[in-house]
């Protein structure tokens, strides 16, 4: 249930769902306790209440003739949606090819094909490698890019904060 309230201290109108105990204005700030409020309408719809908040607010500051002249809540969301140039249709003005940006998208959301950041690259190799050696995940990284003294330093913050251990010169992610 929505329902179109006033504030019994600046008069402001909003909407509120369903009933609350208490509400809070947001022009001026105060607290009322809802059931103490004057409700102007009452309705299951939220889009005919906001028509109902809006008629209200137009008659009140002298504009209802120019409220007559707009369309519906619904009709403007409609316009609104429908204005501008799609996506699409951007990308191809942008230069871009569709179907790529779309691939990289995919490749994005899945995880795959993607690149790793420095630190998921040695927590990867810790992983993926059997109890190795700081040269072999040296190597590992290397092999996607990341620098040896980055990887050097990452260990040692890994192991100084629990999340990893050295026995013996072997490296195991806890």
């Amino acid at each position: 249930m929505y329902t179109v309230v006033g504030c019994p201290e600046c008069r402001a109108l909003k909407i509120v769902d369903g009933r609350p105990e208490t509400t809070k204005c947001p022009r001026c700030g105060r607290t009322s306790q809802f059931q103490k409020l004057r409700a102007f309408y009452k309705s299951e719809d939220v889009d005919t209440a906001r028509e109902v908040r809006a008629r209200l607010l137009a008659d009140r500051s002298g504009h209802g003739d120019a409220y007559e002249d707009l369309g519906t809540f619904s009709e403007l969301d409609e316009d609104a949606d429908s204005a501008g140039m799609s996506t699409t249709e951007f990308l191809e003005r942008s230069g871009l090819d569709v179907n790529e940006v779309g691939a990289a998208g995919d490749r994005a959301e899945s995880g795959t094909g993607g690149s790793m950041s420095r630190k998921e690259t040695v927590e990867t190799a810790l992983r993926d490698l059997d109890r190795p050696t700081e040269e072999e995940i040296v190597d590992y990284a290397a092999d996607h890019g990341v620098p040896a003294d980055y990887v050097r330093s990452a260990l040692d913050r890994l192991t100084r904060r629990g999340h990893a251990t050295e026995t013996g010169g072997r490296y195991r992610l806890l």
